[in-house]
């Protein structure tokens, strides 16, 4: 039953494209210190704020004249509202969806600039490259490159989500209320407009940064009021992870969705966001590291190192979510049954008692009949804790399995470039590029290991922050659960005579 089991169609087997590697290397796995990490109101797993599912990209709409018909069409099928049905799958070329569904449609990367294979010599061979006005610097914090942080931090919430209809009724779609919490004004926001900042932000950032996908669509169920909540609070959990992240936050795209004023302002944003250039490997052009070049050996060592502890990390996180869907349907199948068969056999044992006709057991046959409805309602609570911890530390892991699912192209871009540099030399002897071109190349491939070095930065004061708030949660829930089970059991032992 997909409705108390969400996570039986997880698909948790092996990685997609991972490097060759087993070891778990040390490499930057110390907090970075700066301070918009610790702030988010969301990550108060007190709250009960579940982060999102990463799923599949369906594909944008074909243009304009598309916009408010070509994305309400579902898709894909998936098993239940609550299920998931996921493949993993890596495009020759492009950036890794993280998940993508059976008959899911995969984003076509290589019509955009810098995606296609030869878009790494477009970054490392040009002669010029061309200063885009953004700037992202890199600076060298207590543990290494770091991006740089913004002074104020913001979230934004999603809420009141609303039923709305088009074409006479034909049509129908949940908006969503968006408000940022630094300005305090509201946008409003249909899935499909989230599904369109999603491949933007993935075709500018994606070979820099990991983009989570956003939750799945929907064939039938879309309008029912849980299906609704919970696709808002995995809205939520994905606003507020790009919310955190500085790069992303500060992105003209990203604040555009957030701010625009009115239906022109946003088309506007909307197709100027379309025709940005400075995306796929261009966006390392963006970068400006304050530190001296790296050399080539060390490059690949932090590129190696980065390839071992995100593979490693991507098979833990993959083995817990197997061993919590296992107890999930254990919690909330067999294990409750077997309690209440306890309970029910003391009960029909209290019954048989109470037939003898002696009058002296009176009592002991009360004692026994209440043990048997303690054991009762120990299966309620059995079949309910599930709810209020082992599904905060599944999504958590859900969520990082989606980050970790980008990496193999992440990584797969950088060793693509030191690839090229080392063939270099051949290149520079046929004079096919000069030496100062090969210079140029490090110095550009120096560039993408401390942008790598600063995400990993970023990723890991994020995950242990998220992992040590989400397993204290859970363990909290679980003495308290106990702690419950042991009083109930404590009075049902105090209604037995003492003899």
């Amino acid at each position: 039953n997909n409705a108390n089991d969400p996570w039986s169609s997880w698909n948790v087997g092996k990685s997609g494209n991972w490097d060759n590697g087993n070891a778990v290397d040390s490499w930057a796995t110390k907090p970075e210190s700066a301070a918009g990490q610790r702030n988010s109101a969301s990550n108060n797993w007190e709250a009960a704020a579940a982060f999102g599912h990463p799923q599949a990209y369906q594909g944008p709409a074909a243009d304009d004249d598309d916009w408010d018909d070509d994305w309400d069409d579902p898709k894909s099928t998936s098993p239940s509202y609550l299920g998931y049905k996921e493949t993993e799958a890596s495009e020759a070329g492009g950036v890794q969806r993280g998940n993508s569904r059976g008959a899911a449609m995969k984003l076509p990367l290589n019509k955009f600039p810098g995606f296609a294979k030869p878009g790494m010599e477009q970054y490392l061979l040009a002669k010029q490259l061309t200063k885009p006005k953004e700037k992202i610097p890199i600076i060298i914090g207590d543990y290494g490159p770091m991006w740089v942080y913004p002074t104020s931090t913001f979230d934004c919430v999603v809420a009141d989500p609303k039923k709305g209809s088009k074409m006479y009724g034909l049509k129908s779609y949940i908006e969503y209320q968006l408000t940022c919490t630094n300005t305090n004004r509201s946008v409003n926001h249909r899935y499909k407009h989230f599904d369109w900042l999603y491949e933007r932000l993935l075709v500018k950032f994606g070979l820099a940064i990991p983009i989570p996908s956003l939750p799945d669509k929907q064939v039938t169920g879309r309008f029912e009021e849980e299906f609704i909540k919970m696709r808002m609070e995995r809205l939520q959990a994905w606003m507020t992870r790009m919310c955190r992240h500085p790069v992303v936050s500060e992105s003209e795209v990203f604040q555009q969705f957030l701010n625009f004023r009115d239906e022109k302002e946003w088309k506007t944003g909307k197709r100027k966001a379309e025709k940005d250039e400075t995306v796929g490997v261009l966006i390392f052009s963006t970068m400006e590291p304050e530190a001296p070049d790296l050399d080539m050996v060390e490059i690949e060592q932090k590129c190696d190192a980065v390839g071992r502890f995100t593979k490693a990390m991507d098979d833990g996180v993959k083995e817990l979510l197997t061993v919590g869907q296992e107890h999930w349907k254990r919690c909330t199948g067999p294990l409750p049954k077997e309690y209440q068969k306890i309970g029910k056999a003391l009960q029909s044992l209290a019954l048989v008692f109470s037939t003898s006709g002696y009058q002296g057991e009176s009592d002991l046959n009360g004692a026994i009949t209440e043990a048997g409805k303690t054991y009762e309602e120990i299966a309620t609570l059995v079949a309910d804790q599930p709810k209020k911890d082992l599904h905060f530390l599944m999504e958590t892991n859900h969520e990082y399995k989606g980050f970790l699912g980008c990496f193999p192209d992440i990584i797969g871009a950088h060793k693509g470039a030191i690839e090229k540099v080392k063939e270099s030399d051949k290149l520079v002897a046929t004079s096919k590029i000069t030496p100062q071109d090969k210079q140029n190349m490090v110095k550009r491939v120096s560039t993408m290991a401390y942008a790598l070095q600063a995400e990993m930065n970023h990723f890991h004061s994020n995950r242990i922050y998220d992992y040590n708030s989400v397993i204290r949660l859970y363990l909290e829930q679980q003495a308290q659960f106990y702690e419950t089970i042991a009083q109930k059991l404590r009075q049902a032992l105090s209604r037995f005579p003492v003899m």
